[in-house]
């Protein structure tokens, strides 16, 4: 894979439309900035290989690379990737009502005990303020407890992990997308030979069917909405089929099929809906909200989420083998229909011109023969954001 600059992610990924503002760029040069849900490069750059291209989730990705890195060992292409065990789990009793958990609180208890324990120092998340997203870097469990909540719009959450790099943690958790989490494995992998070591003590991934445009978004909300109200947001189990916005003044609706509009291209070529460059992935379950689904990814994720539970961070009980298929077969879906829309691009291991992302043939051939494309789902679930 070629490693290219500043002016071909420009070219390659944002003028196309496919960046998803994960920030990944952002914060390394004076160059790339976000600003309301969208990537800006302010000056052109004239490096010939630059960090922005090698972090980036949407141009040259080597799945097998990220997979050997985290996880650990070659990309398979398994509809959930590679994991341990998953089971269904929610705040224990010594997290139990700490915060306004949007569903289990899983992902918090996960990150107050890495606090509490030493494992961490810092922890990069997202924030919101009305409908916009933020990155902030937390350094105690307050922290954690404030950013509890789904925002479902796309964050450049990953410019806080540069951020608290750069503020001197070296220990430092991070919560993100699919897309995110693609990026931070990318820094990890360092091509470049830039960073003197890995800063990443944990990684949670979410589970994500898409984001949103924030700034799309606000133009298709009703004249009359204050954004600057929103208290939070909810996409409600089917047969709801609306995207629930919390505010001050009341609730507002937007029928799915609206918000769709709002989904960035970016979405579109991602074949992972459960997060698997990570530690441990949570996810929402759309009948049983009061649980999360939990993949222990790692050995260290494995042994964070025994703690847990020995401590009384969580409490856990088997997933239900049904569930489990219906998250299998989603996870699946996604990656068929992302590998088809990446090959009909011709964006797909390219040996010369841009690549969104490089796969063995043999595991395109496994991923294509185990479904065919399906139409794009109803916009499922996203777990909290942050926590």
């Amino acid at each position: 894979m070629e490693i290219r600059g500043g002016m071909a992610l420009l070219r390659d990924v944002q003028e196309k439309g496919l960046c998803v503002d994960c920030g990944g760029c952002v914060g390394l040069c004076p160059y790339f900035r976000s600003h309301r849900g969208r990537v800006a490069m302010l000056f052109d750059c004239n490096l010939e290989q630059g960090r922005c291209h090698v972090h980036c989730p949407k141009a040259e990705v080597d799945m097998d690379a990220v997979s050997r890195k985290v996880p650990g060992g070659a990309y398979t292409g398994k509809p959930a990737g590679r994991f341990r065990r998953i089971v269904k789990s929610r705040a224990g009793q010594k997290m139990a009502g700490r915060a306004r958990y949007q569903n289990g609180g899983t992902v918090s208890s996960l990150l107050a005990l890495a606090f509490d324990t030493g494992l961490i120092d810092a922890a990069a998340l997202t924030d919101r303020k009305g409908l916009m997203p933020r990155p902030r870097v937390v350094t105690d469990v307050a922290g954690v407890l404030a950013c509890a909540s789904s925002k479902y719009m796309a964050s450049p959450t990953v410019a806080a992990v540069h951020e608290a790099f750069s503020s001197g943690f070296r220990r430092i958790a991070m919560v993100g997308t699919p897309c995110q989490v693609t990026a931070v494995g990318q820094m990890r992998c360092d091509p470049l030979g830039r960073n003197d070591m890995d800063p990443m003590a944990l990684t949670i991934g979410l589970f994500c069917t898409w984001a949103l445009d924030a700034r799309l978004l606000s133009d298709l909300m009703p004249a009359e909405t204050d954004t600057e109200a929103i208290t939070g947001m909810d996409v409600p189990p089917p047969p709801s089929s609306v995207f629930s916005l919390h505010t001050r003044n009341g609730p507002v609706d937007l029928p799915l099929e609206t918000v769709r509009r709002a989904i960035p291209d970016g979405c579109r070529v991602c074949p992972d809906m459960t997060a698997e460059f990570t530690d441990l992935s949570v996810g929402a379950l759309e009948k049983d909200t009061a649980w999360n689904v939990l993949i222990c990814r790692t050995e260290a994720g494995e042994a964070l989420f025994e703690t847990a539970v020995a401590r009384g961070y969580l409490e856990t009980v088997p997933m239900d083998p049904d569930q489990a298929a219906g998250l299998l077969k989603a996870a699946s879906a996604k990656k068929a229909r992302a590998l088809a829309k990446v090959r009909e691009e011709g964006a797909l291991n390219r040996k010369e011109g841009p690549s969104v992302f490089h796969m063995a043939p043999a595991v395109v051939d496994e991923i294509m023969n185990r479904t065919s494309p399906l139409p794009s789902p109803s916009p499922g679930r996203k777990d909290e954001s942050s926590a």
